[in-house]
This record gives structure tokens, sequence and C-alpha cells, in this order.
């Protein structure tokens, strides 16, 4: 069995099994306490990050980049990187987007101050952070509302990995309740769509002990 090495609420391990789920990949979790630094682990990616999917063959490929790439391209019958060269470079626009754009000015400022500084033992929330983070999430969230409403997904006629991409990052902010869905409707009515899959199901199963979701969180329907 293939083997996906992940932590949780980890936006880019939630890409990679939502790009997994989506293709009828299947797959072993394994949660992989990155900040312990095992041999085992780290002789399998030395940057002692996740995601790591290790393919049953013993092909190991890091970084949700370069795994989604992968299952692409290995397993073509579910095209979540576009069907066209164009539409195909409006996605990896889109990805870059989210797991750049918004990664580092909303879900760093939020997700990694509220929740990961905790775990990692890195001290409180720096208030400065998650001001900026509140600031910059409502553009992100006009922007991807004007996505939804002017196509039927964010990057054309198609479910692709970008959709993928911003959920992933979206539904781990929802988790410790910091999306304010009011600022766009049409957002909101995508991110429904979207966590309504059945790829979506595992991801709105997740739960940390002593931090439960909002009641919202695994409601399709909020």
């Amino acid at each position: 069995m293939r083997v996906l090495y992940h932590l949780p609420l980890s936006p880019p391990c939630r890409k990679v099994r939502l790009a997994l789920a989506e293709k009828r990949i299947p797959f072993e979790l394994r949660t992989e306490r990155v900040w312990e630094r095992r041999d085992e682990f780290l002789a399998l990616n030395p940057a002692a990050t996740v995601p790591v999917l290790q393919e049953e063959s013993g092909l190991v490929i890091a970084d949700s980049y370069a795994i989604c790439e992968y299952l692409d391209e290995a397993y073509p019958d579910m095209p979540l990187l576009g069907r066209t060269h164009a539409e195909r470079a409006e996605v990896r626009r889109l990805i870059a987007w989210f797991d750049g754009k918004f990664g580092a000015e909303v879900t760093r400022n939020l997700f990694y101050e509220k929740q990961m500084k905790r775990v990692l033992g890195r001290g409180h929330p720096d208030a400065g952070a998650l001001r900026a983070g509140y600031a910059n999430l409502r553009p992100h969230l006009e922007y991807l509302g004007w996505l939804a409403e002017t196509r039927s997904w964010l990057a054309g006629q198609n479910l692709t990995l970008a959709d993928l991409a911003a959920a992933a990052h979206l539904a781990s902010l929802d988790y410790i309740g910091d999306v304010d869905w009011t600022v766009s409707e049409a957002a909101k009515d995508w991110y429904a769509r979207v966590k309504s899959r059945p790829s979506f199901r595992p991801i709105l199963a997740d739960r940390v002990s002593g931090e439960p979701p909002p009641p919202h969180y695994a409601d399709p329907d909020f």
C-alpha cells in the first residue's frame, strides 16, 4: 500500500489527500510529527517536511506540488492540472496564488500563529501577524468569489488542483474558526460545493485533541 506521511491540518498535506481521493487512488495515512526528526523519516525526506508520498514500488516523492504533478502524470484518468495548455497554465497560476501568496499573507499569519506555534512550543501568537492575516483574508476571499462567479470552477469549466489547493487552505482556517464567510457569498457557495464532494469527507472528519472545530465545519451546507 502506498503511504502518505502528513499532518492532519496541514494545507499542503490536505491538497495531496484531496488529489489522491479525487483520482480514487488508495493510500494509507501516517501522521508524521516532523519536529521529532525521526531518522527513518529523514532518510525519506532530509528536509523533514510533509507531505511525503511513498509508492508501493519504493519511490519517494516530497513536496505537495511535486507529488501532485507526479500523480497527474502517473494517473491521468482524472486530470487535475487541466485539459488544455491554457487551462494548465491557469491552474498552475492559481496553485501558486493559493500556496504562495495566500499561504504567506493569510495561512502563515493565522494558522501557523494560532495552531503550529503551540504544537512546536514557540510561544504565543503574534498579535501583529494575526491582524495582518485577518486584513489579508478579506481581499483573497473577494478574489476567490469573483473567480467562482465568473467560472464553473476556479480555473475554468472543470474541477482542478486549483480548487483543491484553495479549499485545503480554507478548510484548515475554517477548522480554527478564522474564515468570515459573510465576506463573499460566492466564495461560500463554491466552498460548499467542494466540501460536499466525497473526497472531502476525510478532511471534515479530522479532529485535533482538545481543539474541536466550530459546529459548521463538517456541515456541507454550513
